[in-house]
């Protein structure tokens, strides 16, 4: 409001600036999906049991050394696949099915700031994420080593790639068929994905296959830097990048706002 010279005040409208409006709705964003109990089912309670369950009873061979250290990082990828894509996906796609997005993009809020918005929610759920399963896996004897400029890439990139195949995910498909496909592809990239059971488990044919996908690179590439101390895992930040950029711009040309 503005002072008038009688010493009155009138009203002076006008949208707040626009990191503030990016920066409330992220809050926001993230309250909403931290209350939500199957989000946290996905998020929180389901890779810590799996971390907590492998590593304690040898159900499945991982190979030589402590099976934490095998498990760990394939965990990490799956709490990245599981807020940017599983959790997004279902939750944008009933925003999207509700008509809340559609209101939202008529807000002074331009489109992209929302995306950013619920970008920004993402990557502070899944520092949440870390923090939680490294102090578990430290519980259970984990040893990891190698350079964290490595698994700070890894992990931008593979949460670059899944936010853009969960948003496209929920922009082109109705809310039900996203929930449904959603958890099923959870389901098979947690089973085929290099997360749990190692890929060299399977025929010659599927490793090349499922090597590529942006599950194994993201487990994979962790797995050598924090299992094996490797240096620059080139390749999987590769793999991430092609998925990240394909992803992104298919859900930037194809999503529908109602």
């Amino acid at each position: 409001m503005t002072a008038t010279g009688t010493g009155t005040y009138t009203p002076k409208p006008g949208a707040a600036p626009l990191p503030r409006m990016i920066a409330a709705q992220a809050a926001l964003e993230t309250k909403m999906l931290l209350r939500n109990g199957e989000q946290l089912l996905l998020t929180v309670v389901i890779p810590t049991l799996l971390l907590v369950l492998f590593s304690t009873v040898d159900i499945v061979d991982t190979g030589a050394g402590e099976a934490v250290d095998f498990l760990a990082p394939g965990i990490l990828a799956l709490a990245v696949m599981s807020t940017a894509f599983t959790g997004q996906a279902i939750a944008t796609g009933f925003e999207r099915r509700y008509g809340v997005l559609k209101r939202l993009a008529s807000s002074p809020l331009p489109r992209w700031g929302l995306m950013t918005a619920k970008t920004v929610s993402v990557l502070v759920t899944e520092v949440l994420q870390v923090i939680l399963l490294t102090v578990i896996a430290f519980a259970l004897g984990w040893s990891p080593q190698g350079n964290p400029v490595a698994v700070l890439l890894l992990l931008v990139l593979g949460t670059a790639a899944f936010s853009g195949l969960g948003l496209l995910m929920a922009g082109t498909l109705k809310a039900e068929a996203t929930l449904a496909a959603a958890n099923l592809v959870f389901l098979l990239l947690l089973v085929g994905g290099g997360v749990i059971v190692p890929l060299d488990k399977f025929p010659p044919g599927a490793q090349d296959v499922l090597g590529l996908l942006p599950i194994s690179a993201l487990s994979d590439g962790l797995r050598d830097v924090l299992q094996h101390g490797a240096g620059m895992p080139w390749g999987d930040l590769a793999i991430l990048a092609v998925w990240a950029v394909v992803g992104l711009a298919a859900a930037g040309k194809f999503f529908r706002w109602e």
